[in-house]
């Protein structure tokens, strides 16, 4: 990975602060005498900086690359259309949001094969397993698209929501109501090697984030680098920060018109070297907003090149199949190619849904599908059978291996 934005001249303003605070965690949890011994009357909390008004010194490096990133993005986005022509349901733009929800979660070492994604979003998968972790945070990119067009507090606690569904410690859809930590003793924040805001400062400091969003005058991938950077800073949620910044990428790309058919998956971007990401986050909280620009048009530019294989790949894929079967091209089974690519578990339910198929003729194309190769039985009995498109989850995961390479 290129040592990209490493030495650029800090932003004045924008290092994060400190502040001392009383700490007031229970003595009656449990803890080893070590753990106990790190504990003080007060600890130090981050004050991030007021970016809304900022001038953000980015490296001319750096700044070239992300605006050819940009271009790149664009690009590719133009490109998908004319992968599958003739085939109505466009399914490039549904597999890339799921490989960039998938690459999100890994990021955060919440790692799902393919095909448990696959299962999972169409519920044969036990609430709670990673499979549905990711497919929650599937939900929550959806979320995040929808909401491109007007980013606002409720917006960002929207798409939080459906990422944590369920999970009643992270508060869904609210902002935190205590002080949180990252690394350090799960105890107290001594010894942390961060500590965000008091949670009496998340409110101001996300209403000037989305001032800041709200710019016209930055380029868009810096833009979105700095606002992702920020959003980390501030950490509002008890859980599924992480997460949620990247789905915030994308409604930003998507408002900021770089992209408008499909997901560009910088999250598996990020992947191929998370130490920088996470190292560029903390000199962005230092003052230097270059490291972490740099690593997003780093990441956007891998995102392609990774993209345009599983394109590629994918429209193979569509063309063995369509060779594969012989019945005439007014067959109910032909709208089930374009669902196999974007959702490669189905039941009959599922491609009635999706198709508009009768149950009969749903059943019929799941045999003619099977007879032909193009689905493998995975589990199920009678009408609840489940079908797999091994081909489509083999390069999935290909995709995703790929993405840890680099």
């Amino acid at each position: 990975m290129a040592d990209i934005g490493t030495t650029g001249m800090p932003t004045p303003g924008l290092a994060v602060g400190w502040e001392e605070v009383p700490w007031q965690g229970s003595s009656h949890l449990p803890m080893s005498r070590s753990q106990r011994a790190t504990i003080r009357p007060t600890y130090q909390a981050a004050v991030p900086a007021l970016i809304s008004g900022l001038t953000f010194n980015v490296e001319p490096a750096v700044a070239a690359l992300v605006d050819d990133a940009r271009a790149e993005i664009a690009r590719f986005d133009a490109e998908l259309s004319a992968m599958f022509p003739g085939v109505e349901l466009a399914p490039l733009p549904a597999v890339l949001l799921r490989t960039e929800s998938a690459s999100s979660s890994q990021i955060e070492n919440i790692t799902a094969g393919a095909k448990s994604l696959a299962l999972a979003e169409i519920g044969v998968v036990k609430h709670g397993s990673n499979a549905g972790l990711v497919a929650a945070n599937v939900d929550a990119m959806n979320r995040a698209l929808e909401l491109a067009d007007d980013v606002t507090p409720a917006a960002i606690l929207a798409i939080h929501e459906a990422l944590m569904s369920g999970q009643a410690h992270a508060l869904p859809g609210s902002f935190r109501t205590e002080q949180v930590w990252i690394g350090g003793s799960s105890v107290s924040p001594h010894g942390a090697a961060f500590v965000p805001p008091h949670h009496s400062r998340v409110g101001s400091a996300i209403d000037d984030l989305i001032s800041f969003i709200q710019r016209t005058d930055l380029p868009l991938i810096t833009q979105v680098a700095i606002a992702h950077a920020q959003f980390e800073t501030i950490h509002p949620f008890n859980d599924g920060n992480g997460r949620t910044g990247r789905a915030l990428v994308h409604a930003m790309l998507r408002h900021g018109g770089a992209t408008t058919r499909t997901t560009i998956p910088v999250s598996a971007g990020l992947l191929a070297d998370t130490g920088s990401y996470f190292a560029a986050l903390t000199a962005y909280r230092d003052g230097n907003p270059s490291p972490i620009v740099g690593r997003f048009g780093e990441a956007a530019f891998a995102a392609v090149r990774n993209g345009q294989t599983l394109a590629a790949d994918l429209a193979d894929i569509y063309g063995q199949w369509s060779r594969a079967l012989t019945v005439r091209k007014t067959a109910g089974v032909w709208d089930a190619l374009p669902l196999l690519l974007s959702q490669p578990a189905v039941t009959s339910a599922v491609l009635q849904q999706a198709t508009g198929l009768s149950q009969p003729a749903a059943d019929n194309a799941i045999r003619q599908l099977r007879d032909a190769g193009i689905v493998t039985r995975a589990s199920g009995a009678q009408r609840y059978i489940v079908w797999v498109a091994d081909d489509v989850t083999r390069a999935l995961d290909a995709f995703a291996e790929r993405a840890r390479r680099g």
